[in-house]
Order: C-alpha cells, then structure tokens, then sequence
C-alpha cells in the first residue's frame, strides 16, 4: 500500500482546539468540500512528516458523543464506524482532547475506544493546563486508556511537533475493521462516566484551588442586566469601529482607484475599450474594493470574540430573550454567523437538533445584515449623513449603520415571533452548551482567517462583480442612441429600457430607473449594487464626472427620502442567489427558499415604502 493512501482522522468534542490544530498540521495544502449526501462541511488536508512519509488529514465535524443528536454528529460517528458509502474508515483516530477539561474529552475517547479502533490521544491545550497547576501524567493515562499520548498546542506554531514526530514513525498494522457499534443506553453512559473520573483520579493532579478567573469574569458576562449591557456595548463598538478605523485605508483604496481610473481615461483613446475599462471595470469593480478595510474590522471582530470563548456565553444570556420568540440560545451562533455571510449561517444551524427550530432560525438567518450589504450602507451613510461626532464622543455615520444592524435583528424576532405561532405550543429545547475557558485569541489564527476572508473577497471582486459589472457596461452601452439624442447614452439602451420598465412599480419607493437597473444583478450578490451604480453613472456622465465621484453624485441627484427608502430596502432585502440555493439544499424544498424569497421581498417593499412617505412627510423630500 502507499503511504499516500493512509487516513488519519481528527476527532474531538467542540472547543478542544481540533481545527486549530488540523490547520497547524496541514497548513495551506487543505481542501474544504461538503460530505456526499449532505451539506456538513468536509475538511481535507495533507500532511508530510519529517522522513517524507505522506499522510491525509481528515477534520472530523466537533461530536461529544457517538450517540449523536445533531447532523454533524451524524457524520462523525459514520465516518468512524465506517456507513458512510465510499468513505472507508481511517487508519488511525486522533482524538483531541482539552487538557483543561480532559473529564469532558474522556467519555468520546472511551466510547471510540470500545470499537477497538487505532488510536492516538493529544491532549491539547496542554500549556494552558500547565499554567492552571494541573498535572497530567501521560505515563499513567497511556496505560489506563491503551493508546499513546502526546502533548500539543493547536495555536502555537511547532505546538504540534511531538504529535508529528510520533506520526513519522507510525505504520499501519493492516486493513482496520471497527467492531459493529450500536448507541449507549443511559446504564452504558453512567459506566462510561464512571470510568472517565476512575482515570482522572489516576492520572490528574489539580491543584486544591484553581484559578477560578473564568467564574469571576462570568459573574459580569453572564449577569442579567450587566451581560447585557456588555454585548450591547461589544456589537456598539464593533460597527463605531467599522467606520472610525476604516477612514484611512479606505480614502487610500479610493484615490487609488480615482488615479488608475483617471490615468486610463488620459492615456487611451476616445472609444469602446476606454469606456470598458474606466466606465465599466475601474468605476463597477473598483468601486466594490474600496470597502475591503470594513469588512475586514467586522471579521476582526468576529473572528476575536469566536477565539475568545465569549460567544456560547452570549448564547447562554440570549436564551431567555430568544425563547420569547420560539428560539433557544443555540440560534445565537447561527445568527451572528449570518453578520458575515447568511450562507455559512444556515449551514451552521445543524447543530440545532429540533428541526422546527433549525427551520426557524434558517429562515430568519438572511435578516441579519450580511457584509455584502455593507457596502451599500457606507456608500449611502457617507453621502447623506454628516461625518460629525455626537455627544463629543459617537460618529454618527456609526450610530446609523449601528441602528440598521439592529432594525435587521429586531426585524429577525419579530418574524420569528410569527412563526411562533404557526410552530404551536412547542416549546424550543433546553439549551446545553459547554462554556470554554476564556484564552487571549492567537494573533495567527486572526492573521489566517482575515486573511481567507480578503482572499474571498477580492476573488469575488475579481469574478462574479467583475464579471456582472463587465455585463451591465455592455447591456448599458448597446444599442447606440439614435441620432440627435439628447440624453445619455445608456438611457437608450437595453439597460436604461429595463430600469425604466422596473421604476413603474419602485417608483412609490422613491427609487428611480438608476437604481432599477442597479437592484437586477443585486440579485446575484448584493454589494454588485454599488459596482453597478457606479458603472450606470459613470456612463450617465454628461460632463467631466467619474465614477470616483459616485457618493457626491448621488447625494445631489437623490433626495434624503430616497437615500432613506434604499437603507430600508436593503435591511430586508431579498435574498442573493446563492442564499436561496443553500435553503433549497438544507431544507431539500424549493417551496421554503421561494417562500423565503417572497416574505423578504414584501418586507422589503413595504418598509421602504412607510419610511420613504415618512421621510418625505417630515421634509425628507
């Protein structure tokens, strides 16, 4: 047999720093795919030791037991016990484990154990468990659990280096065949728990008394009134931050994209290839870049409070307040998932078990505001609303984009609350969640995760944005005036014909043929609207205008009340695309993703209609 062809797979309980360590093992040769049959993600990678031997990586989705309760959980114990068609089971088990918390990991590792697999144990984490006092003799766990064990450190970089050297001299023993496995019942359980503390008796020396810094901070985090106040104030300073912080960077991303665009237009002859580039590619594409700095802050923020162990806290103190509405705290995760992309949102309320629930909080994902709306929010907030500080000390741009945060929440519980009422008296399941230890989030996991979020951010720009920019440059330059036009070009082509058709029924929106024509390739990603607004005034120039002038253009050819019914628009927009593609495949039901469509888009339709005659009643016309 081929080395090549050796599996190991990592398996471990949520929170035991299993993909920080499978990131620390395979580095950048990984691939991410879903399994067959199902939409739970499938992480890949390969690993080579120091002798060249060549080893695939397989990332098991987070499982505390066999005995599984939601689809991840499904997946791991079949790729374990060998059912899943076509996968065959690894060659070896690595079962990662949180030193800190190792009573929690051992019942995994003995369930596991029983089917008489090969196996490796790493306790991970193990220097945090150091700096607690714990001691852990590994002589004395090899023994008692039949299996090695080494020592690792997921977020170090080298932390992994004695679970290499111990894979660099591992061989195959022959063909694996698991003993059959069937679920525990609750006397098997109470055994299997009774074993893990008969080994931690053993094994593990605590101090008589630990640090107990996670209490004393969670006595404020998980306060009722205090909690609160400090997840306001955390999800305040995260949008302030996205407009304060990102100032710099974006005004140099902007006078960039002005220069290369003015260059263009100076150095290439009157035509259609100058039009293409400056009109179509610099002013569409360009003009989507310019926000990369903000979505950047938002991940940031994200990806710290993620690594920090703060957010199964903020699910815990959601649950009350969510349970109002139908929900439990399990929704919270999917929820602030969905602030970055609804997609791995949705995806990610596989871990909700009850299926009602599951179907609620996928269905109200979309209306947490995405940062592909963001653009369009800072475009809109930097053109109508003062850049001035309110109380000597808030921006008031960021206490806008804070409050269309919050109308997309708040919009998310009230149709939750409806469908309260269609789910009957069910009520939502007990919320269970293990509470990680609080750590300092790794500057390299940060680093890595903002840096694939650029990475797919720039290769959006650089493929669907360009390509849909490109699209509406043409469908807005062809066919050509007739003689004597007076007006722009584009207001006789095919695009100017569709945005003239489409303002009769946006019209009562306040919208004109303009934003018409920018909402159509919204539908594939909604930060193309501002490529594609930036790509239909550019060519609607008359004078010496340009796309880097976007943001003035439309703060002097659209009213407050206009600008205003956009911003509504957008919180309740209707889904993109792919949006809709991934409820058809989580639910297996086009009726639920069309469904979604048409409740998104007459939520829509209807607050930007009320705070479009709002806005005008009260002068905002």
């Amino acid at each position: 047999m081929s080395t090549a062809a050796w599996r190991l797979a990592l398996l471990g309980h949520p929170n035991s720093g299993k993909t920080a360590l499978f990131n620390l093992l395979t580095g950048s040769r990984q691939k991410v795919a879903n399994y067959a049959g199902v939409t739970v993600e499938r992480k890949e990678g390969q690993l080579t030791t120091p002798s060249g031997q060549v080893l695939r990586v397989l990332d098991l989705p987070g499982a505390y037991s066999l005995n599984a309760l939601s689809s991840d959980e499904a997946v791991t114990r079949d790729v374990i016990t060998g059912q899943r068609a076509g996968e065959g089971t690894p060659a070896l088990l690595v079962c990662v484990v949180d030193a800190t918390r190792l009573q929690l990991g051992l019942r995994m590792v003995l369930e596991t154990r029983a089917m008489g697999l090969p196996m490796v144990l790493a306790l991970n984490m193990s220097d945090a468990a150091r700096r607690a006092g714990i001691a852990i003799d590994c002589a004395v766990l090899e023994r008692e659990l039949g299996m090695p064990v080494v020592e690792t450190v997921g977020i170090r970089k080298g932390g992994a280096r004695a679970l290499v050297q111990w894979l660099d001299g591992w061989r195959p023993s022959g063909a694996v065949q698991p003993r059959p496995w069937q679920a525990q019942g609750p006397a098997q359980v109470l055994q299997t728990q009774q074993e893990a503390r008969r080994i931690m008796r053993l094994a593990v020396q605590e101090p008589e008394h630990l640090p107990h810094w996670d209490d004393a901070i969670d006595r404020v985090v998980l306060h009722p009134l205090w909690g609160m106040l400090l997840l306001a104030g955390t999800m305040f300073l995260m949008f302030q931050a996205v407009f304060s912080w990102a100032a710099v960077p974006m005004d140099a991303i902007d006078a960039g994209v002005a220069a290369l665009g003015g260059w263009l237009h100076a150095h290439l002859p009157e035509g259609v290839l100058r039009s293409l580039l400056v009109d179509g590619i610099v002013a569409g594409a360009g003009g989507v870049l310019v926000f990369l700095p903000q979505i950047l802050i938002l991940f940031f923020f994200i990806l710290a409070l993620e690594d920090s162990g703060y957010l199964p806290r903020a699910a815990f103190l959601l649950d009350r307040i969510m349970g109002s509405v139908g929900l439990s705290g399990r929704s919270f995760i999917p929820l602030l998932s969905s602030f970055a992309c609804a997609i791995p949102g949705i995806m990610a309320t596989r871990s909700i078990t009850h299926w009602r629930e599951r179907l609620v909080t996928i269905m109200i994902a979309p209306l947490m505001t995405c940062s592909a709306r963001l653009p369009v929010y800072a475009l809109l907030i930097a053109a109508f609303i003062p850049a001035r500080t309110v109380a000597g000390v808030f921006n008031l741009q960021g206490l806008v984009m804070f409050a269309l945060y919050l109308g997309g929440i708040l919009g998310a519980m009230a149709v939750a609350a409806v469908l309260k009422l269609w789910r009957g008296k069910l009520r939502p399941t007990p919320l269970l969640m293990e509470l990680p230890s609080y750590r300092l989030p790794s500057a390299r996991s940060l680093a890595q995760g903002l840096y694939e979020r650029a990475a797919i951010f720039v290769k959006r720009v650089g493929g669907i944005i360009l390509a849909l920019s490109v699209l509406l440059w043409f469908l807005s330059s062809f066919p050509a005036p007739p003689e004597g036009a007076a007006g722009a070009a584009i207001q006789y082509s095919l695009a100017g014909q569709l945005g003239r058709a489409l303002e009769v029924v946006l019209a009562p929106l306040g919208f004109n043929w303009q934003i018409a024509v920018a909402l159509v390739p919204g539908m594939a990603a909604r930060e193309v609207v501002v490529s594609a607004l930036g790509t239909v005034y550019a060519l609607s120039a008359t004078g010496d205008e340009t796309a880097a002038q976007l943001g003035s253009l439309i703060a002097q050819q659209w009213s407050l009340a206009t600008a205003l019914s956009l911003l509504a628009w957008f919180v309740f927009a209707p889904q993109c695309i792919s949006t809709l593609a991934t409820v058809r495949r989580e639910t297996n039901s086009w009726r639920l993703a069309l469904l979604m469509a048409a409740y998104m888009f007459a939520l829509a339709y209807s607050a930007s209609w009320l705070t479009y005659r709002l806005a005008l009643a009260w002068g905002g016309g």
